[in-house]
């Protein structure tokens, strides 16, 4: 069974990769973001890196790096990268309203009078156990969190019109709504949780204050029920709280002395059953909602750490395929014309900078038009790691010529990776600024390319050395 590969990064890092992957996948191309700004970014990021770094650990330098260049110029980014959860403030809130509203409770019974079996307190643990099993039943059932915790977590995530009506910003919005749920689920898990326990927390202290002040009784009354069944279900009922606080049940006899009419009021004191209450409270309620709160808290510590990103797009497996050392010989093969010596001067340096000196340029003679199949022309060094078939992108590609002449690669070269290099710089040249016929032109190189199973990096190797070097990593599958 196959799974979407993932990886997982600490908050920021993953909402800045989010950020930049808008930007680089921006359709059309965000003017924001340019090709030269990529390049910038993924040399700093292997500059500032250790040799061969965890694919996970490049992805987030360079988008680190790229930020720096990014929030200076676009408003939105900067409130993007600013944006946090102020879990302090949430938390503090819900606590504070639950504590009010369990004061705000005027009392646990009519005329101060405790109706033993039906004190608003059962219908407190009633709901709290329907939620306990809801937490229990949802996930076997596929289900998602409820309509609460899907409006705590809608208030703290964000909205893309809230940077301003920007079509980049928008999605990364989207995207990190879909990543960041299972965190901020959690975080809203966490403020419920913590809510709920306050809430019994504030009718318990309700109960002892009033209890300090006023004089309550308590009794009970039934049309249906005996003293012999008040007994057998307030024993059930509140057997955990009597083994807590050892304050017993009465027998069915006393119960039946607290039974309340018209003409027989409630006598009884209530303090007893006020501890009994207190306890079920505390026991039904409060501990188990510090306990789901703790298990909430950890998650959000775990998930801010290590958030997990869907990485199963083009752009992911572009930047996170295993990094490769460019070592060995990078052998430079022309064909029909040799090298000029701004271009032979442009590849030693990238080579020399991309490798840091590890690999060496060896240029061959070029390979005479129509001599594409001679071993004697294509048959590279024994230690070669790389193949530059250089061309001039003013050619036209031709497949019984250059698709010979890597058809014979394929084989003298097995163990080397093979790269179709096209420089621009002629045609640049004799273009100008005619970016539609100069794409026209790589793309006819690209379809050559791709029918042979090459790669095509088609650059002005005399103008384009810094975008030459990241091109040297990206040949090898760096």
């Amino acid at each position: 069974m196959s799974t979407t590969p993932s990886i997982s990064l600490d908050e920021r890092s993953a909402r800045q990769v989010l950020l930049l992957r808008a930007y680089e996948t921006a359709e059309p191309p965000d003017s924001a973001w340019t090709t030269e700004d990529r390049d910038w970014a993924t040399r700093v990021a292997r500059a500032s890196l250790p040799e061969d770094p965890a694919p996970e650990r490049f992805i987030a330098e360079r988008a680190r790096h790229a930020m720096q260049r990014l929030a200076p110029r676009e408003t939105g980014v900067r409130a993007a990268l600013g944006a946090h959860f102020a879990g302090g403030a949430w938390v503090a809130v819900a606590v504070v309203l639950g504590l009010l509203l369990g004061l705000a409770v005027d009392h646990i019974g009519p005329a101060q009078r405790i109706n033993l079996l039906a004190p608003p307190i059962w219908a407190l643990v009633a709901w709290n156990l329907l939620v306990y099993l809801a937490l229990l039943v949802k996930p076997l059932l596929g289900k998602g969190p409820g309509r609460l915790r899907r409006w705590l977590r809608a208030r703290w995530q964000p909205k893309g019109g809230r940077w301003g009506r920007h079509a980049t910003l928008a999605r990364f919005a989207a995207d990190w709504a879909r990543v960041a749920a299972p965190l901020d689920g959690a975080r809203a898990a966490l403020v419920l949780h913590l809510g709920s326990a306050a809430l019994a927390l504030g009718v318990i202290v309700g109960m002892y204050v009033r209890g300090l002040v006023l004089d309550y009784s308590a009794g009970w009354e039934s049309t249906f029920l005996g003293a012999e069944t008040v007994h057998g279900l307030l024993s059930v009922l509140l057997a955990p709280a009597s083994a807590l606080t050892g304050v017993p049940i009465p027998d069915a006899a006393a119960l039946a002395a607290m039974q309340v009419g018209p003409a027989r009021p409630a006598q009884a004191s209530a303090a007893p059953w006020l501890h009994l209450y207190a306890a079920t409270l505390a026991l039904f309620v409060i501990a188990p909602r510090l306990v789901l709160a703790l298990l909430a808290r950890l998650q959000v510590w775990r998930l801010h750490r290590r958030l997990p990103l869907a990485a199963d797009d083009a752009w992911f497996r572009q930047w996170l395929q295993p990094r490769k050392s460019l070592a060995g010989t990078v052998w430079l093969l022309p064909h029909a014309a040799p090298a000029s010596a701004t271009a032979a001067l442009a590849l030693q340096e990238a080579l020399q900078s991309a490798s840091q000196g590890r690999a060496r340029l060896q240029a061959a003679p070029p390979v005479p038009y129509g001599e594409e199949a001679d071993a004697a022309h294509t048959t590279p060094p024994p230690d070669t790691a790389l193949v530059l078939v250089l061309v001039d992108l003013a050619s036209t590609p031709e497949e019984e010529v250059h698709g010979r002449l890597l058809d014979r690669l394929a084989t003298s070269a097995q163990a080397a990776r093979r790269v179709l290099l096209a420089d621009e710089a002629r045609y640049r040249q004799r273009l100008g600024h005619d970016e539609a016929t100069l794409g026209a032109r790589r793309r006819a190189w690209q379809a050559l390319a791709d029918a042979h199973g090459t790669t095509l990096l088609s650059l002005d190797l005399g103008t384009d050395p810094a975008a030459l070097q990241v091109a040297f990593q990206g040949a090898l599958g760096g």
